[in-house]
């Protein structure tokens, strides 16, 4: 049969005997869409968001539970926490103005660090006589329901805008990235348990590589909560830096850089070992080699470890595992910590290869401590 021989008006019963109700099925939903098409699907939509900002604050709630239960069972605070964590997660961190560029980092540097500073100091308020190690765990997840506080604000504020001015386009870009909100935010919830117990996480595999290199070496501290180990490897001077373990910290290897160059030694190469973002389809635990820093965060670390590097003409070598945004801050799995001998081997590698005999080499493990000496 041909197209053109195709009975439009009998499909749609308009032929000798029109049938009006078929017609108003037919145009009427066509007029509907056409003026409350919009409205329609921000109905849809929200209701498939509404499921996620629930989430989001059941999420925030259960950390600061979390939080409020670790602190008055392992900390034994002087008075009643509640009112004081309330208070540390209202706390919001402004970042400089960025207007002319020129010197931004040090103003952000200035600012996290203060934060920073400020959060131990006043978490050591809870109960003055903690250690060190629990200051720094219950530091960890303060910053964890503070961060989960701010998603689900964030998130619940743009929700509402697009709701109250009926404004489809405006929840769009909500829909598209809340996939990815989600998964970070559960991953940040689950994450709550490993940290509690101090057990290892993905993130933790640069220290762990690295920790293993340091066995039976005397370590010092170079910066805070970071330490330093010195070794003979075929011939070269290698110098081993971490984040001081086992509790929950990244130390401050940019800070220990600078310390090392400042006392006068000569590094030839550095050697960075971190963990890494892994794309969807890629093999996890999966071992990639690159050039520059291998370091996250806000950057600041990154940017000065690259200052030092370009200043003394010092090349830097990246060896990354491949891991999941949920894999890295959760409790470490077989797949990835199988991999540390293997890290090893080619960190050695890196070494041979990028120096020769009597020269100094720098070796940095990235990444949390938690659980990891």
């Amino acid at each position: 049969m041909n197209f053109t021989d195709f009975d439009f008006d009998q499909l749609l019963g308009m032929g000798e005997e029109t049938n009006p109700l078929l017609i108003l099925v037919w145009i009427l939903p066509i007029i509907l869409f056409v003026l409350y098409g919009q409205r329609i699907q921000l109905y849809v939509t929200s209701g498939e968001i509404k499921k996620s900002i629930k989430k989001l604050d059941g999420f925030r709630l259960e950390s600061r539970d979390e939080l409020l239960k670790h602190i008055r069972t392992n900390l034994k605070p002087t008075g009643d926490p509640e009112s004081k964590v309330a208070l540390f997660l209202e706390y919001v961190t402004i970042m400089p103005i960025d207007m002319d560029p020129a010197g931004i980092v040090p103003k952000i540097k200035r600012v996290i660090r203060m934060r920073e500073d400020y959060t131990r100091e006043k978490v050591r308020t809870l109960a003055p006589k903690m250690e060190e190690s629990e200051i720094a765990r219950t530091q960890t997840l303060l910053e964890i329901a503070s961060s989960l506080q701010m998603i689900y604000r964030m998130v619940n504020h743009m929700f509402l805008t697009a709701k109250k001015q009926n404004n489809y386009p405006l929840i769009l870009p909500l829909q598209m990235m809340l996939p990815f909100i989600m998964e970070h935010a559960e991953s940040m919830r689950d994450a709550i348990t490993t940290l509690k117990k101090c057990q290892p996480i993905g993130d933790g595999i640069g220290p762990m590589v690295v920790g293993r290199m340091m066995l039976g070496l005397p370590r010092e501290t170079i910066a805070l909560h970071t330490v330093l180990a010195r070794d003979t490897i075929e011939s070269r001077n290698i110098l081993m830096l971490k984040a001081q373990g086992p509790f929950p910290t990244v130390g401050r290897p940019a800070d220990a850089l600078q310390n090392l160059m400042d006392s006068g030694e000569t590094i030839h190469a550095i050697v960075m070992v971190d963990a890494a973002l892994k794309m969807e389809g890629e093999e996890t635990a999966s071992i990639a080699h690159g050039f520059g820093a291998a370091i996250g965060g806000i950057g600041v670390e990154r940017y000065e470890i690259e200052e030092v590097a370009a200043d003394r003409n010092i090349p830097i070598f990246s060896i990354m595992i491949k891991e999941s945004v949920r894999e890295a801050i959760t409790i470490m799995t077989k797949d990835i910590s199988d991999k540390a001998s293997e890290m090893r081997s080619h960190v050695l590698d890196a070494i041979s290869e990028n120096s020769v005999e009597g020269q100094t080499v720098l070796v940095i493990g990235v990444g949390n401590t938690v659980g990891v000496n």
